[in-house]
């Protein structure tokens, strides 16, 4: 996916079914938070405004609690789960550990279709103007790139825990984006990294990204 694509979801790919796309669409409205938090999901309505049917809203709504990103009661029905700031140091603590990991995974793993695949974000984040882009499509930018990263370190199991962790990071940051300051330049402090791990500097790759975490739970804190 390039970083245009990253700004805004789009209809279903030939590749994906009707399922997936709905797991991906209904995902990004949760994450986003334009399913506010604690909300209840109509998975009729749903299925309506995505042109998927019950079925696959169903099957992508089963997945999506497993994410911890919606939960079911017996008779209630189902909802999007609610923020808790205070898991702020909790999913801080696991992304300290495991994002450098994978960054450095990536760094000395990836092969030259996915280096050269980093060096070509890179310069596509560098060549946007970040002060012209919204909030929403800033943090789409910033949830795209740890996918690539994680996607580069080779290692599934890892990928599918940082996509997870990063999602409900992704939940808090929506809850007070409006009171971070300078969301663009933390956005695009990520062409460094890229760069980074492309060019195999394992070391840089996982110090940098140590710092992108914790300069991410600082600037959370700092608008609390």
């Amino acid at each position: 996916m390039t970083l245009q694509e990253a700004l805004a979801p789009g209809e279903p790919s030939s590749g994906l079914s009707l399922a997936d796309f709905a797991y991906q669409r209904l995902k990004d409205k949760l994450i986003t938070l334009e399913i506010r938090p604690g909300e209840p999901i109509n998975d009729g309505q749903l299925a309506a405004e995505l042109g998927a049917g019950r079925t696959p809203v169903r099957e992508a709504l089963k997945r999506l609690e497993t994410d911890h990103l919606v939960v079911s009661y017996p008779r209630r029905g189902t909802f999007a789960t609610v923020v808790d700031i205070t898991e702020l140091a909790a999913i801080s603590e696991i992304r300290q550990l495991l994002e450098p990991l994978a960054a450095r995974r990536a760094a000395e793993n990836a092969g030259a279709a996915v280096r050269a695949e980093l060096r070509a974000q890179a310069a596509e984040l560098r060549a946007l103007d970040g002060s012209r882009l919204s909030r929403t499509e800033l943090m789409r930018l910033d949830m795209s790139v740890h996918k690539l990263i994680y996607r580069a370190s080779g290692n599934a199991h890892l990928e599918d825990v940082l996509i997870r962790y990063d999602n409900l990071a992704t939940r808090i940051w929506c809850l007070v984006i409006d009171k971070l300051p300078d969301l663009a330049g933390h956005v695009m402090e990520h062409t460094t990294l890229l760069k980074a791990i492309a060019d195999g500097d394992a070391d840089a790759a996982a110090k940098l990204t140590l710092e992108h975490v914790n300069s991410f739970e600082a600037a959370i804190r700092r608008v609390l």
